[in-house]
Protein backbone atom coordinates (compact mmCIF):
# COMPACT_ATOMS: atom_id res chain seq x y z
CA UNK A 1 0.00 0.00 0.00
CA UNK A 2 1.25 3.49 -0.89
CA UNK A 3 1.64 6.17 1.73
CA UNK A 4 -1.42 8.43 1.90
CA UNK A 5 -1.18 12.00 3.11
CA UNK A 6 -4.04 13.43 5.13
CA UNK A 7 -5.27 16.92 5.85
CA UNK A 8 -7.62 17.63 8.75
CA UNK A 9 -10.14 20.47 8.78
CA UNK A 10 -11.48 21.21 12.26
CA UNK A 11 -9.58 20.77 15.52
CA UNK A 12 -12.37 20.17 18.03
CA UNK A 13 -12.76 17.12 20.26
CA UNK A 14 -13.61 14.60 17.53
CA UNK A 15 -10.49 15.62 15.59
CA UNK A 16 -8.36 13.90 18.24
CA UNK A 17 -9.81 10.53 17.19
CA UNK A 18 -8.89 11.16 13.56
CA UNK A 19 -5.39 12.31 14.50
CA UNK A 20 -4.79 9.25 16.67
CA UNK A 21 -6.22 6.94 14.01
CA UNK A 22 -3.93 8.39 11.33
CA UNK A 23 -0.94 8.17 13.67
CA UNK A 24 -1.56 4.45 14.15
CA UNK A 25 -1.71 3.65 10.41
CA UNK A 26 1.67 2.67 8.99
CA UNK A 27 0.91 3.91 5.48
CA UNK A 28 -0.64 7.24 6.48
CA UNK A 29 0.76 10.58 7.55
CA UNK A 30 -1.00 13.73 8.73
CA UNK A 31 0.50 16.58 6.69
CA UNK A 32 -1.51 19.58 7.89
CA UNK A 33 -4.36 20.58 10.19
CA UNK A 34 -6.66 23.58 9.98
CA UNK A 35 -8.81 25.46 12.45
CA UNK A 36 -10.28 28.95 12.57
CA UNK A 37 -8.72 29.14 16.04
CA UNK A 38 -4.98 29.71 15.81
CA UNK A 39 -4.42 28.27 19.28
CA UNK A 40 -6.32 25.08 18.43
CA UNK A 41 -4.51 24.68 15.12
CA UNK A 42 -1.09 25.21 16.74
CA UNK A 43 -1.88 22.82 19.59
CA UNK A 44 -3.09 20.08 17.24
CA UNK A 45 -0.08 20.54 14.95
CA UNK A 46 2.35 20.30 17.86
CA UNK A 47 0.68 17.09 19.00
CA UNK A 48 0.75 15.59 15.49
CA UNK A 49 4.10 17.13 14.47
CA UNK A 50 2.65 18.54 11.27
CA UNK A 51 1.91 21.88 9.61
CA UNK A 52 -1.06 24.05 10.52
CA UNK A 53 -3.16 26.85 9.05
CA UNK A 54 -6.19 28.91 10.00
CA UNK A 55 -7.42 28.90 6.38
CA UNK A 56 -8.70 25.50 5.25
CA UNK A 57 -8.58 26.65 1.63
CA UNK A 58 -4.80 26.91 2.00
CA UNK A 59 -4.86 23.27 3.10
CA UNK A 60 -6.90 22.36 0.01
CA UNK A 61 -4.37 24.04 -2.29
CA UNK A 62 -1.53 21.88 -1.03
CA UNK A 63 -0.23 19.19 -3.35
CA UNK A 64 0.94 16.99 -0.46
CA UNK A 65 -2.64 16.22 0.70
CA UNK A 66 -4.52 13.27 -0.82
CA UNK A 67 -7.36 12.71 1.66
CA UNK A 68 -9.13 15.32 3.77
CA UNK A 69 -10.96 14.55 7.00
CA UNK A 70 -13.61 17.14 7.89
CA UNK A 71 -14.40 17.33 11.61
CA UNK A 72 -16.05 20.73 11.78
CA UNK A 73 -19.54 21.45 13.13
CA UNK A 74 -22.23 19.39 11.39
CA UNK A 75 -23.87 22.30 9.62
CA UNK A 76 -20.66 23.10 7.72
CA UNK A 77 -20.08 19.59 6.37
CA UNK A 78 -21.88 20.02 3.05
CA UNK A 79 -20.28 23.32 2.02
CA UNK A 80 -16.75 22.35 3.04
CA UNK A 81 -17.22 18.87 1.57
CA UNK A 82 -17.98 20.29 -1.88
CA UNK A 83 -14.84 22.46 -1.68
CA UNK A 84 -12.73 19.44 -0.77
CA UNK A 85 -14.06 17.51 -3.77
CA UNK A 86 -13.62 20.52 -6.08
CA UNK A 87 -9.96 20.59 -5.00
CA UNK A 88 -9.59 16.99 -6.21
CA UNK A 89 -9.15 15.49 -2.75
CA UNK A 90 -10.76 12.32 -1.44
CA UNK A 91 -13.13 13.11 1.41
CA UNK A 92 -13.87 11.63 4.84
CA UNK A 93 -16.71 13.47 6.58
CA UNK A 94 -17.63 13.10 10.21
CA UNK A 95 -21.27 12.22 10.75
CA UNK A 96 -23.74 13.39 9.65
CA UNK A 97 -22.81 13.83 6.00
CA UNK A 98 -25.07 16.91 5.85
CA UNK A 99 -28.04 18.40 7.66
CA UNK A 100 -30.57 17.68 4.90
CA UNK A 101 -31.14 14.76 2.56
CA UNK A 102 -30.96 17.14 -0.42
CA UNK A 103 -27.48 18.32 0.57
CA UNK A 104 -26.39 14.74 1.34
CA UNK A 105 -27.49 13.55 -2.09
CA UNK A 106 -25.68 16.44 -3.76
CA UNK A 107 -22.41 15.49 -2.02
CA UNK A 108 -22.72 11.83 -3.00
CA UNK A 109 -23.41 12.82 -6.61
CA UNK A 110 -20.53 15.32 -6.63
CA UNK A 111 -18.02 12.67 -5.48
CA UNK A 112 -19.29 10.18 -8.05
CA UNK A 113 -19.10 12.68 -10.91
CA UNK A 114 -15.48 13.53 -10.02
CA UNK A 115 -14.40 9.91 -9.51
CA UNK A 116 -13.39 10.62 -5.89
CA UNK A 117 -13.94 8.53 -2.80
CA UNK A 118 -16.38 9.89 -0.21
CA UNK A 119 -16.90 8.12 3.09
CA UNK A 120 -18.92 9.18 6.13
CA UNK A 121 -17.70 8.21 9.58
CA UNK A 122 -19.89 5.31 10.68
CA UNK A 123 -17.12 3.44 12.44
CA UNK A 124 -19.38 1.07 14.34
CA UNK A 125 -19.75 -1.07 11.22
CA UNK A 126 -16.15 -2.19 11.79
CA UNK A 127 -16.77 -3.59 15.28
CA UNK A 128 -16.30 -7.38 15.27
CA UNK A 129 -19.75 -8.09 16.70
CA UNK A 130 -21.47 -5.92 14.11
CA UNK A 131 -19.53 -7.60 11.31
CA UNK A 132 -20.72 -10.95 12.67
CA UNK A 133 -24.34 -9.82 12.92
CA UNK A 134 -24.27 -8.56 9.34
CA UNK A 135 -22.93 -11.93 8.15
CA UNK A 136 -25.65 -13.81 10.05
CA UNK A 137 -28.35 -11.62 8.52
CA UNK A 138 -26.93 -11.82 5.00
CA UNK A 139 -26.85 -15.62 5.22
CA UNK A 140 -30.47 -15.69 6.36
CA UNK A 141 -29.74 -17.46 9.65
CA UNK A 142 -32.48 -15.54 11.51
CA UNK A 143 -35.01 -16.29 8.83
CA UNK A 144 -37.31 -13.52 7.69
CA UNK A 145 -36.70 -10.38 9.77
CA UNK A 146 -39.81 -9.41 11.72
CA UNK A 147 -38.75 -6.50 13.92
CA UNK A 148 -35.66 -4.35 14.48
CA UNK A 149 -35.49 -2.11 17.56
CA UNK A 150 -33.13 0.76 18.41
CA UNK A 151 -32.95 2.30 21.88
CA UNK A 152 -30.48 5.06 22.74
CA UNK A 153 -31.02 6.29 26.32
CA UNK A 154 -28.14 8.77 26.51
CA UNK A 155 -27.57 11.76 28.76
CA UNK A 156 -26.14 15.16 27.95
CA UNK A 157 -26.02 18.00 30.46
CA UNK A 158 -27.24 21.52 29.72
CA UNK A 159 -23.59 22.57 29.94
CA UNK A 160 -22.85 20.35 26.95
CA UNK A 161 -25.38 22.22 24.83
CA UNK A 162 -24.23 25.58 26.19
CA UNK A 163 -20.57 24.84 25.36
CA UNK A 164 -20.92 26.17 21.78
CA UNK A 165 -23.53 28.42 20.22
CA UNK A 166 -24.20 25.92 17.42
CA UNK A 167 -24.93 22.97 19.70
CA UNK A 168 -28.56 21.93 19.77
CA UNK A 169 -29.49 24.13 16.80
CA UNK A 170 -31.45 22.63 13.94
CA UNK A 171 -29.28 24.13 11.19
CA UNK A 172 -25.84 23.44 12.65
CA UNK A 173 -26.15 20.44 14.97
CA UNK A 174 -29.55 18.79 14.98
CA UNK A 175 -30.93 16.98 17.98
CA UNK A 176 -30.46 13.52 19.41
CA UNK A 177 -31.52 11.79 16.17
CA UNK A 178 -29.10 13.60 13.89
CA UNK A 179 -26.22 13.81 16.35
CA UNK A 180 -26.11 10.91 18.82
CA UNK A 181 -28.46 8.33 17.24
CA UNK A 182 -27.13 8.56 13.70
CA UNK A 183 -24.63 5.71 14.33
CA UNK A 184 -27.38 3.34 15.47
CA UNK A 185 -29.58 4.40 12.56
CA UNK A 186 -26.75 3.63 10.16
CA UNK A 187 -26.41 0.16 11.70
CA UNK A 188 -30.18 -0.31 11.57
CA UNK A 189 -30.24 0.45 7.84
CA UNK A 190 -27.17 -1.75 7.24
CA UNK A 191 -28.78 -4.65 9.07
CA UNK A 192 -32.43 -4.30 8.01
CA UNK A 193 -32.31 -2.51 4.66
CA UNK A 194 -34.14 0.51 3.30
CA UNK A 195 -37.16 2.04 5.02
CA UNK A 196 -40.47 2.50 3.24
CA UNK A 197 -42.69 4.33 5.76
CA UNK A 198 -42.03 6.40 8.89
CA UNK A 199 -44.21 7.62 11.74
CA UNK A 200 -42.28 9.86 14.11
CA UNK A 201 -42.64 11.93 17.26
CA UNK A 202 -40.11 14.39 18.66
CA UNK A 203 -39.94 16.70 21.68
CA UNK A 204 -37.55 18.89 23.62
CA UNK A 205 -38.19 17.72 27.17
CA UNK A 206 -35.35 18.64 29.54
CA UNK A 207 -32.94 20.99 27.76
CA UNK A 208 -32.92 24.61 26.64
CA UNK A 209 -32.21 24.03 22.95
CA UNK A 210 -33.85 24.37 19.56
CA UNK A 211 -33.66 20.75 18.42
CA UNK A 212 -35.13 17.63 20.02
CA UNK A 213 -33.76 15.70 22.98
CA UNK A 214 -36.35 12.93 22.52
CA UNK A 215 -37.17 11.18 19.26
CA UNK A 216 -39.31 8.14 18.55
CA UNK A 217 -40.37 6.40 15.37
CA UNK A 218 -42.23 3.40 14.01
CA UNK A 219 -40.78 2.17 10.73
CA UNK A 220 -41.79 -0.22 7.98
CA UNK A 221 -38.87 -1.57 5.97
CA UNK A 222 -38.99 -2.39 2.27
CA UNK A 223 -38.74 -6.05 3.31
CA UNK A 224 -42.01 -5.78 5.25
CA UNK A 225 -40.30 -5.93 8.65
CA UNK A 226 -41.20 -3.38 11.31
CA UNK A 227 -38.79 -1.16 13.21
CA UNK A 228 -38.88 1.05 16.28
CA UNK A 229 -36.55 3.85 17.37
CA UNK A 230 -36.24 5.58 20.74
CA UNK A 231 -33.44 8.08 21.21
CA UNK A 232 -32.91 10.63 23.97
CA UNK A 233 -30.23 12.71 25.68
CA UNK A 234 -32.45 13.20 28.75
CA UNK A 235 -32.07 9.80 30.41
CA UNK A 236 -30.03 9.95 33.63
CA UNK A 237 -27.37 8.78 34.13
CA UNK A 238 -27.25 7.48 30.55
CA UNK A 239 -27.14 3.89 29.31
CA UNK A 240 -25.66 2.05 26.37
CA UNK A 241 -27.54 2.05 23.09
CA UNK A 242 -29.09 -1.26 22.03
CA UNK A 243 -30.23 -2.88 18.79
CA UNK A 244 -32.50 -5.93 18.86
CA UNK A 245 -33.18 -8.04 15.79
CA UNK A 246 -36.06 -10.52 15.82
CA UNK A 247 -36.40 -13.02 12.97
CA UNK A 248 -38.70 -15.95 12.35
CA UNK A 249 -35.90 -18.31 13.35
CA UNK A 250 -33.95 -16.44 16.02
CA UNK A 251 -32.97 -13.30 17.90
CA UNK A 252 -29.88 -11.15 18.43
CA UNK A 253 -29.55 -8.25 20.85
CA UNK A 254 -26.59 -5.89 20.80
CA UNK A 255 -26.09 -3.66 23.83
CA UNK A 256 -23.30 -1.15 23.46
CA UNK A 257 -20.63 -3.19 21.67
CA UNK A 258 -21.63 -6.46 23.36
CA UNK A 259 -23.96 -9.19 22.13
CA UNK A 260 -26.19 -9.94 25.14
CA UNK A 261 -28.78 -12.19 23.45
CA UNK A 262 -27.85 -14.78 20.82
CA UNK A 263 -30.33 -17.32 19.50
CA UNK A 264 -29.18 -18.20 15.99
CA UNK A 265 -29.94 -21.68 14.64
CA UNK A 266 -26.78 -23.46 13.51
CA UNK A 267 -24.45 -20.81 14.93
CA UNK A 268 -22.63 -21.23 18.22
CA UNK A 269 -22.52 -18.14 20.37
CA UNK A 270 -19.07 -16.59 19.79
CA UNK A 271 -16.84 -16.36 22.83
CA UNK A 272 -15.90 -12.75 22.05
CA UNK A 273 -19.41 -11.30 22.24
CA UNK A 274 -18.57 -8.78 24.98
CA UNK A 275 -16.41 -5.78 24.23
CA UNK A 276 -15.52 -2.95 26.58
CA UNK A 277 -14.74 -0.09 24.19
CA UNK A 278 -18.23 1.43 23.98
CA UNK A 279 -18.36 5.10 24.92
CA UNK A 280 -20.30 8.31 24.50
CA UNK A 281 -23.20 7.42 26.81
CA UNK A 282 -22.84 10.56 28.90
CA UNK A 283 -19.48 11.92 27.68
CA UNK A 284 -18.87 12.25 23.91
CA UNK A 285 -15.11 12.40 24.53
CA UNK A 286 -15.04 8.82 25.86
CA UNK A 287 -15.13 7.18 22.40
CA UNK A 288 -11.99 5.31 21.30
CA UNK A 289 -10.26 5.78 17.93
CA UNK A 290 -9.77 2.10 17.00
CA UNK A 291 -12.66 1.91 14.56
CA UNK A 292 -11.93 5.31 13.03
CA UNK A 293 -8.59 3.72 12.21
CA UNK A 294 -10.33 0.76 10.58
CA UNK A 295 -12.51 3.06 8.52
CA UNK A 296 -9.60 5.19 7.32
CA UNK A 297 -7.72 2.04 6.26
CA UNK A 298 -10.87 0.99 4.38
CA UNK A 299 -10.93 4.36 2.60
CA UNK A 300 -7.25 4.05 1.64
CA UNK A 301 -7.85 0.54 0.30
CA UNK A 302 -10.88 1.75 -1.63
CA UNK A 303 -8.87 4.45 -3.36
CA UNK A 304 -6.10 2.01 -4.28
CA UNK A 305 -8.40 -0.73 -5.58
CA UNK A 306 -11.18 1.36 -7.09
CA UNK A 307 -13.75 -0.53 -5.02
CA UNK A 308 -16.41 1.22 -2.96
CA UNK A 309 -15.63 1.82 0.72
CA UNK A 310 -17.79 0.03 3.25
CA UNK A 311 -19.54 3.33 4.05
CA UNK A 312 -20.25 5.53 1.04
CA UNK A 313 -21.77 8.96 0.62
CA UNK A 314 -25.01 7.23 -0.29
CA UNK A 315 -25.00 5.46 3.08
CA UNK A 316 -24.65 8.86 4.72
CA UNK A 317 -27.61 10.07 2.66
CA UNK A 318 -29.75 7.12 3.73
CA UNK A 319 -29.21 7.86 7.43
CA UNK A 320 -29.92 11.59 7.05
CA UNK A 321 -32.96 10.84 4.90
CA UNK A 322 -34.35 8.67 7.70
CA UNK A 323 -33.80 11.35 10.35
CA UNK A 324 -35.36 13.98 8.10
CA UNK A 325 -38.36 11.71 7.52
CA UNK A 326 -38.87 11.33 11.28
CA UNK A 327 -38.83 15.13 11.62
CA UNK A 328 -41.27 15.55 8.73
CA UNK A 329 -43.63 12.93 10.12
CA UNK A 330 -43.53 14.48 13.59
CA UNK A 331 -44.33 17.92 12.15
CA UNK A 332 -47.19 16.57 10.04
CA UNK A 333 -48.52 14.21 12.71
CA UNK A 334 -48.85 11.51 10.07
CA UNK A 335 -47.07 8.51 8.60
CA UNK A 336 -45.03 9.37 5.51
CA UNK A 337 -43.77 7.22 2.64
CA UNK A 338 -40.10 7.68 1.76
CA UNK A 339 -39.79 4.62 -0.45
CA UNK A 340 -40.79 6.68 -3.47
CA UNK A 341 -37.62 8.78 -3.24
CA UNK A 342 -35.48 6.21 -5.02
CA UNK A 343 -33.45 3.29 -3.77
CA UNK A 344 -30.01 3.62 -2.23
CA UNK A 345 -26.97 3.05 -4.36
Amino acid sequence: MAQWRFGLIGCGGVADMHMEAIRQIEDAVLAVVSSRSESKAKSAAEKARCDWTTDYRELLRRTDVDIVCVTTSSGSHAAIGHEVLAAGKHLVLEKPIAMTAKDARALAEDAESRGLTLSVISQRRFEANNQLIKRVLDEGALGRLLLAEVTLPFYRSQAYYDSADWRGTIAEDGGVLMNQAIHCLDLLLWFAGDVRTVYGKTATMTHRMEAEDMGLAILTFESGAFGTVMASTSIRPGYAAAISLYGEEGTIKLEGTSIVRWSVPGWDEPNWTREESYGGVSDPRSIVSDYHQSQLIDVMTSIETGMKPLITGWDGWRAVRLVEAIYESAAAGAEIDIGKEGGSR
